[in-house]
């Protein structure tokens, strides 16, 4: 299996892209307060994914998909900061929080999931 094959890793690149179209837009300050932390938030999801997927053990791989898991949440919370602050309109926040509680359950089967053929 390769990185790319992981759903929740391809998901959450995607989200990425989507969540760094709308900050791009934004002015200096509001990229440089809010954008930038909502930005390594969003990127550490997938980044994570990745080096957890590329470590020697699955106990290391189950514990870079929980920092991944600590980085969808935080990306929450920069999305809700952006909304009450208007930076983005209550659609694109509707979608993206609704986009990252879907990728939020296949995180956790995901990280249910590690491990469980060496075992079986």
């Amino acid at each position: 299996m390769n990185l790319e094959d992981l759903r929740v890793y391809n998901i959450s690149m995607q989200i990425s892209e989507k969540v760094w179209e709308i900050v791009d837009n934004w002015d200096y300050f509001s990229k440089d307060t809010v954008g930038k932390q909502l930005m390594r938030a969003c990127d550490s999801i997938s980044a994570n994914l990745s080096e957890g997927f590329g470590r020697y053990s699955y106990k290391e791989e189950k514990q870079f998909s929980y920092y991944a898991r600590g980085s969808l949440y935080e990306t929450k919370t920069w999305l809700s900061k952006a909304k009450n602050r208007k930076l983005i309109s209550e659609e694109d926040f509707e979608k993206l929080n609704k986009e990252l509680n879907d990728l939020a359950i296949k995180l956790n089967n995901y990280i249910k999931s590690i491990g469980k053929k060496a075992t079986e």
